[in-house]
Parts: structure tokens; C-alpha cells; sequence
């Protein structure tokens, strides 16, 4: 894997493993109001993060997938080929 699109994949899975852990903390603690502005901010890098990887490398959800003219899903690599 490129070592852009590795950094790029890093990233996104570190601030989705904060925000797995800070919403399992907002299950029992719902009214922290420092948690759930903790959450905003990491939702918000997450977003920014994917939208990043997707606008370099193309979609890693098929539920984000832009394209209304073809169905381009299958044709960027997946996200485990070419893994070091």
C-alpha cells in the first residue's frame, strides 16, 4: 500500500477507535456534556478524515459512494489489497 494511503488509512482508524470508545462511554454517562463534546470534535475529524482518504483514494463505504452516473464501488482497489 502507498505509504500516503497508509497514513491516510491510520488515521481514520485511530479517530474511529476514539470515537468507539467515547461512545461506549456515552452509553452509561449520556449527560457528560465534556464527553459529548469530546465526541463532536473526533465525529467531526472523522468526517474530514474519510472525506480526505475518499477524495485521494476513492470510496470505503459503498454507502458513500458519489458517483449517480455509474456504480464506480468495484473499481478502486479494496481497502486490504496491495497491504504491506
Amino acid at each position: 500500500m502507498k505509504e500516503g494511503k497508509c497514513e491516510a488509512m491510520k488515521k481514520l482508524q485511530e479517530v474511529s477507535f476514539v470515537l468507539d470508545e467515547v461512545r461506549l462511554f456515552l452509553d452509561t454517562h449520556p449527560f457528560d456534556k465534556d464527553a459529548l463534546a469530546y465526541y463532536e470534535r473526533y465525529r467531526s475529524e472523522r468526517e474530514k478524515a474519510l472525506s480526505e482518504y475518499e477524495t485521494a483514494y476513492g470510496p470505503i463505504e459503498q454507502y458513500r459512494v458519489k458517483e449517480n452516473t455509474m456504480w464506480n464501488w468495484v473499481h478502486c482497489p479494496w481497502p486490504w489489497e496491495g497491504a504491506v
